[in-house]
């Protein structure tokens, strides 16, 4: 059921009440009130358990802290509170051996007030529509915090793309194409890879949306192949904004990036490109995982090494790596360390884990690694988290950068790139820190207003139609 700004308002006003209620110490002396009290509690408790499952309830928790310290208005409110637009399809492959099998996908506008809509598309047995909704928030932010002329969308598709062949994924990826085709465009929404997505599949929903319209639309998708109108920079983009975000956050700090201990949980391209940069500068990387487990080594392991061993592995495992030993991913996560990356999935730090984080600094690698009572109990410790909209920014700054090339038809080198993403991160970095530091708020909430203004101020200064 999609949820209205009407019914998200009225929640979170009941919610106040009931904490209201329960503080006030009056009511927990008067008797008539214990009933009244024991539904609040309840209430609340109910709210907390589907809080920490649900990232679109963590989406917009976050968006509703920052207003207040905005002090949006109630329409304002309602507007930015819940997606524009929700496509949900169920469509036929074939498969292999001839089965008919229907797969559900989705995609999601957040807001398009800046610009058109910009969103991954990920593969995956756990995506739901409130997961896409929340994704889609976060990227509408993400792409105002970097300043950038896009809104926030999102996609998926429930599937074990692990289980698919080649034959498979290719079919599936042109049938979604074609169902989700009357979102998406040049103009109006352009989709790129996420979660078990890659350059192929972007290659195919270019060709297949070409084809439809008659002739070549490169700038349809973004994270393609080179030879299908991608960008140079483009696979590293968002490791390598990580790794500025994560040097910035150090220098801040006075820490020194020599010899840094860093943890990635996650080691797909996003985790192994973090680690490989941040090995690069000199940082000592202690511990990775991928979804079969971690390796740890207290002296650092060898990235460029590990990243030629992944390469053979069964599964291409860093389960195995020689000199390293064996870590779940939950031991991970709370391993002594400078600097924590999380780079997997969402709702990895959480209240049940966040008093054992031993990290000084948190680089939000993934979408909404973090709960809410995570991040409460990391800012009462004084960890130093630099939230995802800004962290993991990287990659959507370069896919800008590949749509506006393929729009020129005129192309940048590698270096030209790379050095414009390190400007906007550096300046973006900037930007928030000094938000923080004038509103003493911590660096999320910080990242929040800042984009949450620049979408509120274009959405004001464009009005309401009619």
């Amino acid at each position: 059921m999609s949820l209205t700004a009407k019914d998200l308002n009225e929640e979170i006003k009941a919610m106040k009440q009931a904490k209201e209620l329960i503080a006030n110490p009056r009511n927990r002396q008067a008797g008539d009130k214990a009933a009244q009290i024991a539904e609040a509690q309840k209430l609340l408790a109910r709210q907390e358990a589907h809080k920490e499952a649900n990232p679109f309830e963590t989406a917009r928790q976050q968006f509703f802290e920052a207003a207040d310290k905005l002090g949006l208005d109630d329409g304002m409110r309602e507007i930015l509170s819940v997606p524009q637009r929700e496509l949900s399809v169920n469509f036929p492959v074939r498969m292999d051996d001839g089965r008919i099998r229907v797969f559900t996908g989705y995609r999601i506008h957040h807001n398009n007030a800046r610009g058109p809509v910009k969103g991954g598309l990920r593969y995956h047995p756990a995506v739901s529509m409130d997961e896409v909704r929340a994704l889609a928030m976060w990227m509408t932010w993400k792409c105002a915090v970097v300043n950038i002329p896009y809104g926030g969308a999102k996609g998926g598709v429930v599937v074990d793309a692990t289980t698919l062949s080649i034959g498979e994924l290719e079919r599936l990826t042109r049938r979604f194409t074609t169902e989700i085709s009357i979102l998406i465009g040049p103009e109006t929404d352009i989709p790129a890879p996420d979660v078990a997505t890659n350059p192929q599949m972007m290659a195919w929903i270019m060709d297949t949306y070409s084809m439809h319209h008659g002739h070549n639309i490169t700038s349809v998708v973004t994270g393609k192949p080179l030879s299908a109108g991608g960008s140079l920079g483009r696979v590293d983009a968002t490791g390598r904004g990580v790794s500025i975000t994560a040097r910035e956050a150090l220098k801040h700090l006075g820490m020194t990036l020599e010899g840094s201990r860093v943890v990635v949980q996650g080691f797909g391209n996003v985790g192994s490109v973090s680690a490989r940069l941040l090995h690069e500068m000199g940082c000592k990387v202690v511990a990775v995982s991928d979804v079969f487990g971690g390796i740890y080594n207290p002296d650092g392991l060898n990235i460029p090494a590990l990243l030629q061993y992944q390469k053979t592995s069964p599964n291409r495992a860093v389960g195995g790596f020689p000199g390293s030993e064996v870590i779940d991913n939950s031991e991970l996560l709370t391993l002594p360390c400078d600097v924590l990356v999380p780079a997997a999935l969402e709702n990895q730090l959480t209240g049940n884990n966040a008093d054992r984080i031993q990290a000084k600094v948190i680089i939000e690698a993934a979408n909404g690694p973090t709960t809410p009572e995570a991040d409460k109990i990391f800012q009462e410790r004084g960890i130093f988290l630099v939230p995802d909209i800004l962290a993991n920014a990287g990659g959507v700054t370069v896919s800008y950068f590949e749509w506006v090339q393929d729009r020129q038809a005129f192309f940048w080198s590698e270096t030209d790139i790379n050095q414009r993403l390190e400007d906007i991160m550096v300046n973006s970095f900037a930007a928030v820190r000094d938000l923080a530091v004038s509103y003493d708020v911590d660096m999320r909430i910080a990242a929040n207003m800042l984009a949450i203004s620049r979408v509120a101020e274009a959405t004001r200064v464009r009005g309401v139609y009619p």
